[in-house]
């Protein structure tokens, strides 16, 4: 079920909602266990069979957890460590067989072996963020840093539907408090109006802009041919937001819903495309996994304790695991590879940087809009290897946006130029048949956008009066007269941008990060 669907939104979600705060008025137990019986339904929606597959994953890691609290209590560390060991193995081979099976058998095709003999594996959704969850789980047992088992607020925390799909990875301790608090079992109606106003927000990003551009992204990574310089660039580019404002619609979407049951869940996105350096990206694109990778994989690999040597052998291996995490394929590896090598300069130049200026020393205001260029034109890059079905194909696409293949323009367009084409003729601009419509929809998309990108406040700045996410701060400064409150001018606004995001339900379309 998605959350953009019209059996969740008139069907499945106000039922759940009033159906838990009825309850909750006389058993707070039973309403968590409605809330997680609900997720279950939820999950269970796509493929029932995988319900059996997450209730035993919940019931192993639950045991888990206990068994290495009671080691813990008892003062043995040698068996609590083995037990962990044991515990993330076996999640780990449970994600490994179902998201990694088809790739290596794929791998033993290209190699010349027979694989015939071996079924496809089904991805079940959602693994990644559920073992991930429960991954931290454990290791926070160990570590002393969760304390609650209780198995109803438990089985709510991993299943819970707001995240369970497609994230945010869920720490214990942030969502076992609120599970426990009585103020979560009472309708609070500025919860609901804030909750609301953040879903249909993110509906309006899903639906009217990410569904709206994807058309201008698909052809090009379909058949990449020999693409010139615009095609190439205002294809990746209309991926480059496809992929922003689908991300960013269903983080909105997620912590809306959980919030109209007055519970906040972490922020997981947060203007990634504003960053001034690759590092401060990843510190605002998917936040939780990026948290997950840098406290469980990163610190544990030595992170930068052992020198700077390898401080960035770690940063490679945490981003190709980062990558990999992603999807099964070479494509996703290179992306995480990239990427890794990325942070390397970036943090090899800090390190520069640092001792060659001034200590103080502030960028200019130009130096800033420099900086952010560039690390989107980096992240571009990146989500070229991200999306394109292939190595060649990558480089065909980036050959184009170098401009390798000439520049083009559709005719019927240039034959509007007047004077100034015969100008762009001589400069070698090529004039094609047709396209001319698309040409002139995919680059009005993308001038709408990058303006809407890069000035406009996010969902998190326009609630900040609201607290809209478990851990927000406000960093940024907002025009007074843009943030929310509960006036008419904003419900006329809301109503506008609530009627768009319904009416664009033509054809309901998966979140992106479903996939992964």
């Amino acid at each position: 079920m998605l959350f953009n669907s019209i059996e969740f939104l008139i069907g499945f979600f106000p039922i759940v909602v009033i159906v838990f705060f009825w309850i909750a008025r006389t058993n707070h137990v039973l309403a968590a266990a409605w809330l997680a019986l609900a997720s279950l339904f939820f999950y269970g929606w796509w493929n029932p069979r995988y319900v059996f597959l997450l209730l035993a994953s919940i019931a192993f890691n639950y045991a888990a957890g206990y068994g290495l609290a009671r080691e813990a209590r008892s003062g043995s560390r040698v068996r609590a460590f083995w037990l962990l060991a044991i515990a993330v193995g076996a999640n780990l081979a449970l994600l490994g067989y179902y998201k990694y099976a088809n790739f290596f058998m794929q791998i033993v095709t290209d190699l010349g072996g027979d694989v015939s003999g071996m079924q496809r594996v089904m991805l079940p959704l959602g693994i990644s963020f559920f073992t991930f969850t429960q991954i931290a789980f454990l290791v926070d047992v160990y570590r002393g840093r969760a304390r609650e088992y209780n198995l109803v607020h438990y089985a709510l925390f991993v299943t819970y539907f707001p995240h369970l799909i497609a994230g945010p990875v869920l720490h214990h301790k942030e969502m076992m408090p609120q599970f426990q608090d009585k103020a979560t079992y009472r309708l609070n109606w500025q919860d609901v109006a804030v909750g609301l106003t953040i879903f249909f927000i993110g509906l309006f990003k899903k639906t009217v802009i990410a569904d709206g551009v994807a058309p201008f992204a698909n052809p090009l990574f379909a058949a990449p041919g020999n693409p010139d310089l615009l095609t190439a660039w205002g294809g990746a580019l209309a991926y480059t937001f496809q992929l922003y404002f689908d991300f960013s619609g269903y983080s909105d979407m997620a912590i809306g819903l959980s919030r109209v049951f007055g519970v906040r869940l972490p922020l997981n996105f947060d203007s990634p495309y504003k960053a001034v350096n690759i590092i401060e990206f990843w510190r605002r694109w998917h936040m939780t996994l990026s948290r997950f990778l840098r406290d469980y994989l990163y610190f544990a690999l030595g992170g930068n304790r052992k020198g700077p040597v390898r401080r960035y052998v770690n940063l490679l291996v945490t981003m190709v695991l980062g990558g990999l995490w992603h999807g099964a394929g070479w494509m996703f590896i290179i992306w995480g590879a990239l990427h890794g090598l990325y942070l390397v300069i970036n943090h090899a130049w800090q390190a520069l940087r640092s001792r060659w200026s001034r200590a103080g020393q502030e960028d200019s205001r130009w130096g800033r809009v420099t900086a952010r260029l560039i690390t989107f034109v980096a992240v571009v890059v990146g989500w070229v290897f991200f999306r394109a079905n292939s190595v060649g194909d990558a480089i065909v696409i980036l050959e184009g946006m170098l401009g390798m293949n000439g520049i083009a323009l559709p005719a019927s367009l240039a034959a509007q130029l007047g004077p100034a084409l015969p100008l762009l003729e001589k400069c070698g601009v090529a004039l094609t048949l047709g396209g001319g419509w698309t040409f002139v929809q995919t680059f009005g998309w993308i001038l709408v956008l990058l303006p809407l990108t890069f000035l406009a406040p996010n969902t998190q700045q326009l609630l900040a009066l609201y607290g809209p996410a478990l851990d927000f701060r406000r960093t940024e400064a907002t025009n007074a007269h843009l943030l929310w409150h509960p006036t008419g001018r904003w419900v006329a606004v809301l109503a506008l941008v609530t009627t768009a995001g319904l009416l664009s339900i033509s054809r309901v379309s998966a979140f992106l990060y479903y996939q992964f």
